[in-house]
C-alpha cells in the first residue's frame, strides 16, 4: 500500500468463503484516509477463511485471508508443520511449500478465542476485539456487558481501549453469576472518543436525513482536528496574470500537439510555489508537538475533485526538480485518477504544502483550512478580466487585465505574518515577471 500507510479499514468483502478465485481478482476493499482500493489475490485458488470483518483496522503485512491453492489441502485445520516424520510418505515441493504458507498464515491471522471467551449470545465480536480481550484478561461475561458504538451495537476497537483503561482505573466489574462475595462495579458507558450521538435537531415537513458517507465523515474529522490544532490566520495578496493568460492561449495548442498533454494554469502556478517555498523554506515544515521539522522535499498537494463533490488532495513529490512539461503531466495523471477513483493510498502522503483552486467553482477567494501536519495552504481564485490602472513611463492609464487573488492560510503558531505575507508576495511575483517569449 505504499512506504508510508501503515494501516488501513476493511470496507467490503468482495468474495465469499467457498468462492472460486481467480489471479488478479479484487477479494476485498480497503479504505486508508480518503482513498478506497480493491486487493487482488496473487494466486487462483478457494477461499478458505477470511481472517477480518467489515470496519476492523488492518495492520500492513497482517494476513486477511487464506486461499486454498491447488495442490493444497482440504481444510486449513490438517496443516502440519513441513517437518514430516519418516514414516510419513514425503510431499511433494509444491505440496510441501503450500502447507508451509498456509501454515505461517494460519498462525499469524488465527483468531480463534481463548477458554472463558466463549459467548452464549448472537453478538458478534471482530478478531481484533476478541484478541484485545484475550490479552486484557476480559472474561466473556464483562465483554457481552459492554456497551458497543459501532454498527448494529458492535464492540469496536475504541470501545475496548476505554474499557480497559477505566478497568485499569478502577476494580473490575462483577461477571453474571458469580457469586455475592464479588464486590460490583457498573460497567463504564462508551469511552469519551465515541460520545452518545446527539439528539436531532427538530424538522419541518419534508425534510430529509441523509447519512453522511465515509469519506464526509473523515473529511469532518480533519477540518476540525486541523481548526482546533493550528491558529489560522489569512493574507491576501491581488496578482496581474495577463502574461500568463496571454502566453498559455499562445503555446497551448502547439504543446497539446507535443507533448499529448493539455496545458492548464495549475502547473504554472503550482511552478511558482515550488520556486517560492524554495525561497522561504521556512513555509515547508511541519509541527511535531514542540518541534519544528524542516522538509528537505518540496511535495505539493494539489486539491482535486472527485465525482461526488468531495476533494482529495494527491502529493507531487520532488516539485522543484520538474520542469513545466513534467509539472503538467503529474498535474494530469493525478487529476485523471482522482476523478475516476483510481489513486494510490500512497499518493496522497507526505505533502509538505498544498495549493487549492478555488476558482474552478467561480470564487473570487478563499479561506482554506490547512492541510496538517503542514502549516500554509495557498487559495487560487478565478482569473478574471478587471479594469486596472497602468503604469507607464508616458503617465497613467486604465487598461484591461487578467487579475485574480491569491489566499495563503497559514499556521500562526510558527509562521508569523512577515512570512506568510512575504510567501504569497513572492509567488505573485515570479507570476507577474511570466516571460511571455518563453520556450518549452
Amino acid at each position: 500500500m505504499g512506504e508510508s500507510v501503515a494501516e488501513a479499514t476493511l470496507t467490503s468483502w468482495l468474495k465469499e468463503v467457498g468462492d472460486t478465485i481467480e489471479a488478479d481478482e479484487a477479494i476485498f476493499e480497503i479504505a486508508t484516509d480518503k482513498v478506497d482500493s480493491e486487493v487482488p489475490s496473487e494466486v487462483d485458488g478457494v477461499l478458505l477463511e477470511r481472517c477480518f470483518e467489515v470496519d476492523d483496522v488492518i495492520k500492513v503485512g497482517q494476513t486477511v485471508a487464506i486461499i486454498q491453492v491447488e495442490g493444497g489441502k482440504e481444510t486449513p485445520q490438517t496443516v502440519v508443520a513441513p517437518e514430516a516424520s519418516p514414516e510419513e510418505e514425503p510431499a511433494t515441493a509444491m505440496d510441501s511449500e503450500v502447507e508451509q504458507t498456509v501454515a505461517v498464515a494460519m498462525e499469524t491471522a488465527s483468531s480463534a478465542p481463548a477458554p472463558g471467551l466463549v459467548s452464549g449470545s448472537q453478538r458478534f465480536y471482530s478478531p481484533l476485539v476478541r484478541n484485545m480481550a484475550r490479552q486484557e484478561g476480559i472474561t466473556q461475561e464483562e465483554l457481552d456487558a459492554l456497551p458497543g458504538s459501532g454498527k448494529d451495537g458492535r464492540v469496536t476497537k475504541d470501545d475496548m481501549l476505554g474499557y480497559i483503561q477505566s478497568r485499569k482505573a478502577g476494580p473490575a466489574p462483577a461477571a453474571k453469576g458469580m457469586g455475592a462475595s464479588a464486590p460490583e462495579a457498573p460497567i463504564p458507558a462508551a469511552p469519551v472518543a465515541s460520545p452518545a450521538p446527539k439528539s436531532p435537531a427538530p424538522g419541518g415537513p419534508g425534510d430529509e436525513r441523509i447519512p453522511m458517507t465515509r469519506m464526509g465523515k473523515l473529511i469532518a474529522k480533519h477540518m476540525t482536528e486541523s481548526i482546533s490544532t493550528s491558529a489560522h490566520v489569512q493574507s491576501f495578496v491581488e496578482v496581474d496574470v495577463t502574461g500568463v493568460v496571454n502566453w498559455r492561449n499562445k503555446v497551448k495548442d502547439s504543446f497539446f500537439k507535443r507533448e499529448g498533454e493539455k496545458l492548464t494554469f495549475t502547473p504554472i502556478f503550482l511552478e511558482a510555489v515550488a520556486k517560492a517555498l524554495k525561497k522561504y523554506p521556512m513555509m515547508n515544515i511541519s509541527v511535531e508537538g514542540d518541534t519544528i521539522v524542516k522538509r528537505k522535499n518540496i511535495n505539493l498537494g494539489m486539491a482535486a475533485a472527485l465525482p461526488d463533490g468531495n476533494l482529495i488532495v494527491p502529493v507531487i513529490r520532488n516539485a522543484d526538480q520538474l520542469n513545466l512539461v513534467g509539472m503538467a503531466r503529474a498535474v494530469n495523471d493525478l487529476a485523471n485518477r482522482a476523478r475516476n477513483n483510481a489513486l494510490k493510498p500512497d499518493e496522497i502522503q507526505d505533502g509538505t504544502y498544498t495549493v487549492t483552486n478555488v476558482g474552478t467553482f467561480g470564487s473570487v477567494f478563499g479561506t482554506p483550512i490547512i492541510n496538517q501536519p503542514q502549516v500554509g495552504i495557498l487559495a487560487l481564485g478565478a482569473i478574471r478580466k478587471v479594469p486596472s490602472v497602468i503604469e507607464t513611463p508616458s503617465g497613467d492609464f486604465i487598461g484591461i487585465r487578467s487579475k485574480m487573488f491569491l489566499s495563503h492560510s497559514y499556521d500562526h503558531r510558527v509562521v508569523n505574518g512577515a512570512l506568510g505575507g512575504m510567501f504569497a508576495q513572492a509567488v505573485a511575483d515570479y507570476l507577474e515577471a511570466w516571460d511571455e517569449n518563453r520556450e518549452i
